[in-house]
């Protein structure tokens, strides 16, 4: 029986037939601010911009060499999935259906076409991927075609493997930990499982987005259980329950090595990797390198490698995530104030604002009957600290104000 370190080899140099090996990159800047010699693997440089590419590539070779007539893959997916399944597609000369939710930015959709070409065709099905999920099944059904699932198959998991035994062979030792980012589990299920084979000794940590720790809460119940709400920023790796398969390789997993990383902070990383290293991550791309944050006792002098899974970074999304890590440091708040409705009451709330302190925002909305009228401000600064300042002068000024940075319910519909 071939076991599975085989298997990943052989899905190794399958890989090889359509892309090199991705990049094992050791970065000056986290190892220094680390204390740490910190590599990273630079999945995000694939053809695709992601590790999504390997699954499909071995999910759909083993398609075919079981049923040499297949001509139909079916796949539903609003991003990485879909792009790696459109690229193989046209690399074998199959025809490929790949279903999007009606919401998928137009940037995703424009690229899953260009990497299919003529071979795939792309269909655009519900407001929800459970509607896209499941209406890509019924038709798969119908025109008896094959399913590619993006996580929970075993030649995916296979094919994520290939990831692992890249890392292996090109840092020609064991590393003494690996962080991977956990979505539905096709990724850290393949290389946890080959790891512990080739190299038990290395210790491996999962990091997951806060708003959809899947595999935390299906380690806490002892098997996959769906989460009842789910923050969908941290597009590729939002996923509502892990797999049945991948759950079952992660399932031995210790719960104190799975991390749940905030989504505002990835941000602060994204932005820190574009402008301090030329790295364009999407913000599942980012989770393994802002757990280092919460690592940098276990890490000190040690020897770590961090997948960076993905590149797909839509740049009309760069103001929110501006916005979120700024937020997120303390260095921009909103608030809504009460000004009286007199001459220069505008002017006196003016003074009490510090010299680094900056209106981002500023929407007054009178009300003629009343005394006063509600301000809705945004106010960036260059220090946490700097607000302290400017609450104490609101204190002494007697305004009345209430800080709503920190209240999603209002700020979902004002900021």
């Amino acid at each position: 029986m071939t076991s599975f370190t085989d298997k990943a080899h052989s899905a190794e140099h399958l890989m090889r037939t359509l892309f090199p090996a991705t990049p094992l990159q050791r970065n000056d800047h986290l190892s220094g601010m680390y204390d740490a010699d910190i590599w990273l693997k630079r999945e995000d440089l694939s053809p695709v911009r992601s590790y999504k590419i390997r699954g499909a590539l071995n999910a759909m070779a083993k398609a075919l060499a079981r049923d040499p007539e297949a001509r139909v893959f079916v796949c539903a997916s609003a991003g990485n999935h879909a792009q790696g399944v459109a690229f193989v597609c046209r690399h074998f000369g199959v025809k490929g259906v790949i279903f999007m939710p009606v919401t998928t930015p137009r940037q995703k959709i424009a690229k899953t076409r260009m990497f299919g070409g003529d071979n795939v065709e792309v269909r655009m099905v519900g407001d929800y991927f459970d509607d896209t999920l499941g209406e890509a099944k019924r038709f798969c059904t119908d025109v008896g075609g094959h399913f590619l699932s993006p996580f929970d198959d075993l030649d995916v998991i296979e094919g994520q493997a290939s990831v692992a035994a890249e890392i292996v062979e090109q840092l020609r030792r064991s590393p003494d930990m690996i962080v991977l980012p956990v979505g539905g589990g096709g990724l850290s299920a393949g290389m946890a499982q080959y790891l512990r084979d080739v190299s038990p000794q290395t210790d491996i940590w999962y990091v997951e987005p806060a708003g959809a720790a899947s595999l935390a809460a299906s380690l806490d119940a002892g098997q996959p259980v769906k989460l009842d709400r789910v923050d969908n920023f941290v597009d590729g790796a939002a996923v509502a329950q892990i797999g049945r398969l991948t759950f079952e390789v992660l399932k031995s997993a210790h719960a104190d090595h799975v991390l749940a990383v905030p989504e505002d902070r990835i941000c602060s990383t994204i932005l820190e990797m574009l402008n301090v290293e030329g790295v364009v991550l999407e913000p599942a791309g980012a989770l393994s390198v802002d757990a280092l944050k919460d690592l940098r006792d276990e890490i000190k002098g040690k020897t770590i490698v961090c997948v960076t899974s993905g590149g797909n970074f839509d740049f009309e999304r760069l103001p929110e995530v501006k916005e979120r890590s700024q937020r997120y440091s303390g260095v921009k708040k909103y608030f809504l104030l009460r000004l009286p409705q007199r001459p220069g009451a505008l002017r006196d709330f003016l003074e009490v604002l510090g010299p680094d302190d900056n209106i981002a925002r500023f929407e007054y909305m009178k009300k003629s009957a009343r005394n006063f009228g509600s301000v809705l401000i945004g106010i960036e600064t260059s220090s946490p600290q700097n607000f302290e300042t400017l609450f104490s002068r609101l204190d002494e000024g007697g305004f009345a104000y209430s800080d709503i940075t920190s209240d999603e319910t209002i700020a979902e519909f004002v900021v």
